[in-house]
């Protein structure tokens, strides 16, 4: 019986993903701050109220903490990997559904900005599961 390994290898066997992890929390973690300290300046600018991202801000910023903390693990587990991969996902799908659906009516920035976001996740989450397959 084949076994899977719960973990990835330490160290430079995961540079990829943890480069990833990392890229993940930078981009989440500046976002985050920005919502939380322009979120009314930012909702007129892009068709957003602030109601609405001061909680995706302060997520944003507990999410990157998460990811530098996975990051910075001795062995990496697939499992939260996986996880960080899923939310990711979500957070593309929300955001295409953002878009069709008119929940805010944004601006042509705003619109922008959503869609530049959800092509940094996509992107962040290719580079995950490139480093999980490197390492599998």
């Amino acid at each position: 019986m084949a076994t899977v390994a719960s973990t990835v290898q330490p160290a430079a066997d995961a540079k990829l993903l943890r480069f990833a992890l990392k890229q993940d929390a930078i981009g989440s973690g500046a976002n985050g701050v920005v919502y939380v300290v322009v979120a009314a300046i930012f909702g007129e600018l892009f068709g957003l109220p602030a109601a609405f991202l001061y909680p995706i801000g302060v997520f944003l910023v507990a999410w990157a903490a998460a990811l530098l903390f996975l990051a910075s693990r001795a062995t990496l587990s697939r499992a939260a990997v996986g996880a960080v991969m899923a939310v990711n996902i979500a957070w593309v799908a929300a955001s295409v559904e953002l878009l069709v659906a008119g929940w805010f009516p944004l601006t042509g920035l705003g619109t922008a900005l959503v869609i530049v976001q959800a092509v940094a996740v996509a992107g962040f989450t290719v580079l995950q599961f490139a480093g999980l397959r490197k390492n599998g």
